[in-house]
């Protein structure tokens, strides 16, 4: 009987192990596949923004600017290009990103005003984009590789049926010390994340506000973070989307950060 015992102990820790393995490896796939779906539709894509700030008093300040993305992997290698039109303070201001798989991005900013392409360095990308709630790094995403990502459980958010994961990085960073993100089984994208500082306080929340078919493919059209400990909130509207346009790689050069492409960028 004791043999039994002990074996039947083996039998439930090798399912048990077995299943942790499979969950961790669901938790790493459903995220790649989430990344790709939010970050990489299309081979490349344009879009004319509108962004809000809400400071805690409800006051508006707004933003409008244009986007442009190439991909050069799927998954890996991208490139970003953003263009300020208003309001004036702004108005000419370039972001620029060159995306790498391995974590070891390059951002740069153009400064009209002082006529100046300034490097972002890798300690400022969890910092403000233009004063608004989401940080450099949010523009053009964290890749999935750098966090270990935990299966939590299978739920529904807001009518939707939805995987939630926790994703903790790998080594030391600013920007959250966990993140618990709600994965729409259909589409695979984002539709809420919470990040959670050091304290374990909930510090931002991302959320989804409106999912889109353009060009056979689900997109985010309007989307925001809430910065809880401020009480301030950014919502980005997505507009005049398209994808696989035939944006050029040397548009992400210095010379484009000074002179927009207006083939593009109108």
């Amino acid at each position: 009987m004791k043999k039994v015992s002990q074996y039947l102990v083996l039998v439930l820790m090798s399912v048990m192990t077995v299943s942790a393995t499979a969950a961790g490896q669901d938790a790493d796939e459903i995220m790649k596949k989430s990344h790709l779906a939010y970050y990489y539709a299309g081979d490349d894509g344009q879009a004319e923004v509108t962004m809000t700030l809400i400071d805690k008093k409800g006051k508006e300040r707004g933003r409008e600017f244009s986007m442009l993305r190439l991909d050069l992997e799927e998954g890996g290698n991208q490139k970003y290009y953003t263009y300020f039109k208003k309001p004036s303070d702004v108005s000419r201001l370039t972001f620029m990103v060159h995306k790498s798989s391995g974590g070891n991005d390059q951002r740069w900013i153009y400064v009209p005003a002082v006529d100046l392409v300034k490097p972002i360095s890798a300690d400022d990308k969890n910092s403000s984009f233009v004063g608004s709630d989401f940080s450099y790094e949010d523009v053009s995403g964290r890749h999935w590789s750098e966090d270990n990502h935990t299966f939590v459980k299978e739920g529904e958010l807001d009518g939707k049926a939805v995987f939630v994961i926790e994703s903790v990085p790998k080594e030391k960073y600013k920007g959250f010390s966990r993140k618990v993100s709600y994965i729409d089984k259909t589409t695979l994208l984002p539709v809420k994340e919470e990040y959670f500082d050091k304290k374990d306080e909930l510090i931002r929340v991302f959320t989804a506000e409106k999912i889109e078919e353009i060009d056979g493919i689900p997109t985010v059209t309007i989307r925001s973070m809430e910065n809880i400990k401020k009480g301030t909130r950014t919502v980005v509207d997505f507009a005049q989307i398209t994808y696989n346009v035939g944006i050029q790689d040397n548009i992400f050069t210095e010379r484009y950060l000074k002179t927009p492409p207006r083939n593009f960028i109108k």
